[in-house]
Order: C-alpha cells, then sequence, then structure tokens
C-alpha cells in the first residue's frame, strides 16, 4: 500500500470519526468558547476538551502498545495496514468513549468525577496522539519506547493520580481503595 493511498484512509477514519461524534451531539470545542494548548489539572472542567491534558500521554501509550500487539500478532502484514489496524481501533475507542454509557461508566467508577466526554477538538488530537505514539514505537529501539511507556504511564501517576493502567483498571474493575487515593482522601 502507498504512503498517499495511506494518508488519505488516516484522514478519512479521522475525518468520519469527527463527523460521527459531531452527529452524537459531542461538542466541536470546549463549551467555554477558548481553545488551550495544554489543560494542566486532572479536575478541571477543561480537561478532555483542549488540545492537549494529562490524558495525552495515555494515547501516547495506545500508539506504543497497538505498534507492539500489532507487531507481535500480525508482524507479517505491511506496517501501513497495521498503521490503519491501530487507528479503526483508536477511532473505534473515541467514540465509544464518547457514549452516555461510557461517560456515566467514568463518572461512576474512575476518578473522572467530572467527566463529561471529549471534545470533537480533544478526541481528535487524542487520535493524533495515538498516531505519534505508533510512529515512535517504529522508529523507536525496542527499550525506548518500553522506557517511553514507562515515563508516559509514571510521570501522570506522579502528577494526577491516574495513567492508562489505572484508568482501564478502574473502568473495568473499580475498587475504593484506589478511587480513594486517586482523590486524596
Amino acid at each position: 500500500m502507498k504512503s498517499r493511498s495511506v494518508a488519505i484512509a488516516a484522514v478519512g477514519l479521522i475525518a468520519a470519526s469527527a463527523a460521527i461524534e459531531l452527529a452524537m451531539g459531542r461538542h466541536p470545542i470546549c463549551t467555554c468558547g477558548t481553545i488551550d494548548l495544554w489543560v494542566g489539572s486532572r479536575d478541571s472542567p477543561k480537561t478532555s476538551q483542549m488540545l492537549l491534558d494529562w490524558y495525552s500521554f495515555s494515547h501516547i501509550a495506545h500508539g506504543l502498545l497497538f505498534y507492539a500487539i500489532l507487531w507481535l500478532v500480525a508482524r507479517r502484514w505491511p506496517v501501513e495496514w497495521r498503521f490503519l489496524t491501530a487507528l479503526v481501533i483508536e477511532v473505534a475507542w473515541e467514540i465509544t468513549e464518547n457514549t452516555p454509557l461510557v461517560i456515566d461508566r467514568y463518572r461512576a467508577a474512575t476518578a473522572a468525577l467530572g467527566y463529561s466526554g471529549d471534545s470533537v477538538l480533544n478526541s481528535m488530537s487524542d487520535i493524533l496522539m495515538m498516531c505519534l505514539g505508533f510512529l515512535a514505537a517504529r522508529k523507536l529501539p525496542v527499550w525506548g519506547a518500553v522506557l517511553l511507556l514507562l515515563i508516559f504511564e509514571l510521570v501522570p501517576l506522579y502528577a494526577i493520580r491516574d495513567n492508562l493502567t489505572l484508568n482501564i483498571w478502574m473502568l473495568l474493575w473499580p475498587n475504593d481503595t484506589i478511587r480513594s487515593w486517586q482523590t486524596g482522601h
């Protein structure tokens, strides 16, 4: 598959994701009316609304992990097919994550107390962060990708008491002790 075809398919998938989220009633940008580059607070009403926040690192981690998993299970596929597969998975997650069922689950089971879903802008940024992680994993030596993954798990864990691992854990198997630690109680 040629690079141009992959790029067209990728842009199409991302555009389709944006269109679906808009059709679902997601706000294109933060309802506050501004667009910020970075939101540094986990519990800010602007978290998951702007371009980047602490959870952007978890989407880079998605890309690193998708690259590794697809290399293990489909290493004979051209890297372009593996990239598009990772992109389909990420797009599907972003759409699913912004359904009322998952938003309510986040509010009930995780540290995301005031979570109202992503703005379309944030969701598209999350997808691009996954792409960045996938492409980084392709270029980095294995030890570099593993180190990057550890950094993207440990730094947010220290800074906001949350990361990809805890997010998945709390979404699937909520734990009162972890929730209490995450909220500082």
